[in-house]
């Protein structure tokens, strides 16, 4: 009986009732014989998928078959036009997807679920053996506690290394990130067979990183960049090169087109672009912030970790109210502790941080060094201000013999505007990454970071608070930077920087700033 072991199914394509019932009566006869445990059944069909499926599928399967054959036969008897209008209409069909293809199929989300790794529960086994004896539940907030302070440990030495250093780091979380996000796609995709997907999508995060990164290479290191010959042509003609990049990959999805699949392979198409706007794009903010200085980097993530580490804290013993239905475990007690606790410490934090060049300087390329810098004089929103308390409340406190103003950092006031922000809003990143996950039945996006799950799983809120930052930098913040401009004149060809020259000192004399006299 071994050459049962494996059988090719053509059975597609038969048109005789006679050939189907033959087929069923040989696949009665393996249903007996493939009951044994050590045997299976692979069926193939017409080459273009393959899969280990039971074998009282393919005898319903055949039970259909042979319903439809007889019914086919008796409409051949009444009329051979009709039958030339059903062949038509079904070939037609076939040049379309079916309803099947145009939604997730539920009975794929099992095995999309199995196919990603989870990782809330995987522990090391030194420390799977030396909290045996706890339960679950404070076993994971253990487990969860060690990799946290270790996280944030990680994230000093970072910040130490200074910002390259956290450039880098930015870099591999963002490809990690996109990793997870596609292979829940390549679980979805690699079932119907279909080539190219993982491919694809990884030419297009080189393509994008291309496009953003050296738009940053080209804003903060043009000047030297252009003094060498064979790079220049690279800054000059960036957003050309970018664009076919891009190009071929949109042609590569074209040809990589199956008949019958269409509308699976434009939703994972869009899917791709989907964690590209997601992932890269939102780096390449964070990228920005840096160098606007590391304050705007360091305070923000500083504030998402906190509501995060005190949102669980907070719900962990207090938690009684449901928050949001997405994600069951959020309650009303963590999220208004976590909000709470995020303001103070971004107060603090802020306030400790503007006291350092280090950490307020942009960082800019210096032309008379050579090299980058973060030395700066600060702006004054790092200087200490006065202010004024409104009269009625400086009424109270003359009462009390206290001053009626009161000194601080402008930059606490911005503080506490990305505190509230990523207290009440920032939280509504992870719930929407809760929502994607439940679609698809996983618990977590990988299992990278043991009692955290997944490099998503930790990241899912960063992204949009970095989105925010930068929005509010440029609405905000954000002006004219002498150094910026400095590197657009240093750009330009000798003559234009001569003509600039000549106009600027005209109109400077002209409007009496400067007097050569």
């Amino acid at each position: 009986m071994e050459e049962f072991k494996e059988f090719r199914c053509g059975c597609g394509n038969t048109e005789s009732v006679v050939n189907a019932r033959r087929l069923f009566t040989v696949l009665l006869c393996l249903d007996r014989f493939l009951r044994s445990p050590e045997s299976h059944l692979k069926v193939t069909n017409a080459g273009k998928w393959s899969s280990l499926v039971k074998i009282e599928f393919f005898i319903q399967y055949l039970e259909k078959l042979v319903n439809m054959s007889e019914v086919r036969k008796r409409h051949l008897d009444v009329t051979d036009t009709s039958d030339k209008t059903n062949e038509t209409e079904s070939d037609q069909k076939e040049d379309i997807d079916s309803e099947d293809d145009k939604t997730p199929e539920e009975k794929y989300v099992d095995e999309i679920a199995k196919a990603i790794p989870q990782g809330t529960d995987k522990t090391p086994e030194v420390l799977d053996t030396a909290l045996k004896g706890f339960s679950a539940r404070w076993r994971n907030w253990i487990i969860r506690g060690i990799f946290t302070w270790l996280m944030i440990g990680g994230f000093g030495l970072l910040i130490y290394g200074g910002p390259l250093a956290l450039m880098v780091t930015t870099l591999v979380v963002q490809v990690k990130c996109f990793e997870e996000i596609i292979n829940i796609g390549y679980a979805v995709y690699r079932i119907h067979g279909l080539p190219y997907f993982r491919s694809l999508s990884w030419y297009f995060l080189i393509a994008s990183n291309y496009f953003f990164y050296g738009e940053s290479l080209v804003d903060y290191f043009g000047v030297v960049i252009s003094r060498t010959d064979y790079l220049r042509v690279l800054i000059t003609y960036h957003r050309f090169i970018s664009f076919c990049l891009y190009l071929v990959g949109f042609i590569w999805f074209v040809l990589s087109l199956v008949k019958k699949y269409y509308m699976k392979q434009f939703s994972l198409f869009a899917w791709t672009h989907v964690a590209l706007l997601i992932v890269v794009t939102q780096s390449y903010l964070i990228i920005q912030n840096i160098f606007e200085g590391l304050i705007w980097f360091i305070v923000p993530v500083s504030m998402i970790v906190c509501n995060d580490v005190m949102a669980y804290v907070f719900g962990f013993f207090f938690g009684r109210t449901p928050l949001i239905q997405l994600s069951p475990k959020k309650t009303w007690e963590g999220f208004v502790g976590g909000g709470i606790s995020t303001v103070i410490f971004g107060l603090m934090i802020s306030y400790l941080m503007c006291q350092y060049r280090y950490f307020v300087c942009p960082i800019e390329y210096s032309e008379t060094l050579g090299q980058m810098t973060m030395e700066c004089e600060p702006s004054p929103l790092f200087r200490p201000q006065e202010y004024t308390l409104p009269e009625s409340l400086s009424g109270l406190l003359q009462l009390l013999g206290m001053k009626s103003t009161v000194t601080l950092y402008p930059f606490l006031l911005h503080s506490l505007s990305m505190s509230i922000f990523s207290s009440v809003i920032g939280p509504f990143g992870g719930f929407f990454a809760s929502g994607f996950k439940r679609a698809f039945k996983i618990k977590d996006f990988g299992d990278v970071i043991p009692g955290h799950g997944g490099i998503m799983d930790r990241f899912d809120c960063q992204y949009l608070m970095a989105t925010f930052v930068n929005v509010y930098i440029s609405s905000f913040i954000h002006t004219a930077s002498p150094q910026k401009l400095l590197q657009q004149v240093f750009s330009l060809k000798p003559e234009q920087q001569l003509q600039l020259f000549h106009t600027l000192k005209d109109t400077l004399e002209n409007r009496g700033i400067l007097n050569l006299t």
